[in-house]
């Protein structure tokens, strides 16, 4: 499959900010067209309608097929009873209704909560789902760590108590920052856990 990455490279013209014509709709039907065709399960796409939505003016082939723009954005894939898959997508259109291609990437910059609250299912009781993503994010955290730990004990006792250090530091940090954002509400507390914990995970790669 072509790279949602190399595509975008191709893509050239004057980009028009906050795009709200036909090619939105058009590319979130076949969307939910080319998943359904490869076996997903989603309820639904959605696209933020936000200044990332755009289109840009494109009138070149690629292969053998011509297109005329390329609309991306960000948005999610919506599962049932699931958190929702957030997205950073790509659709190429021969015109502004007919789309011909479409890609998505997963995104890391995202809210949990918003993960947890896409689906009518879950957004009146998101912490199950919260909970999931949390112990999702632990555990790949926690493999992280142990990568991490051998590496610092290869360096010497100076390098491991310094790397306990660091780690109880950051979770004293994490608890105490969420705690001050979550004053409102425990799920919003529970989402900035997450928020945190796969942020550590990125820092840690």
């Amino acid at each position: 499959m072509r790279s949602l990455a190399l595509i975008a490279l191709l893509a050239t013209g004057s980009a028009v900010a906050q795009y709200d014509g036909p090619a939105v709709d058009a590319c979130r039907a076949y969307a939910m067209k080319e998943i359904k065709r490869n076996g997903g399960s989603a309820k639904e796409v959605v696209f933020e309608r936000d200044r990332n939505l755009v289109i840009e003016k494109y009138t070149r082939k690629v292969g053998s097929q011509f297109v005329s723009s390329v609309l991306t954005g960000n948005g999610a894939v919506v599962y049932a009873g699931s958190p929702s898959a957030e997205m950073s997508f790509l659709c190429l259109l021969a015109d502004e209704k007919r789309p011909v291609f479409f890609n998505w990437l997963p995104r890391q910059d995202v809210a949990t909560l918003s993960q947890c609250t896409r689906d009518d299912s879950l957004r009146a009781k998101p912490r199950p789902c919260l909970e999931l993503l949390l112990q999702i994010a632990e555990n790949e955290l926690g493999l992280l760590y142990a990568l991490r730990f051998q590496e610092a004990n290869g360096r010497g006792e100076a390098a491991v108590a310094a790397y306990r250090k660091a780690n109880d530091e950051w979770r004293q940090y994490r608890d105490a920052e969420c705690q001050r954002r979550g004053v409102d509400g425990e799920e919003r507390q529970l989402a900035c856990i997450v928020d945190l914990t796969r942020r550590r995970a990125w820092d840690m790669q």
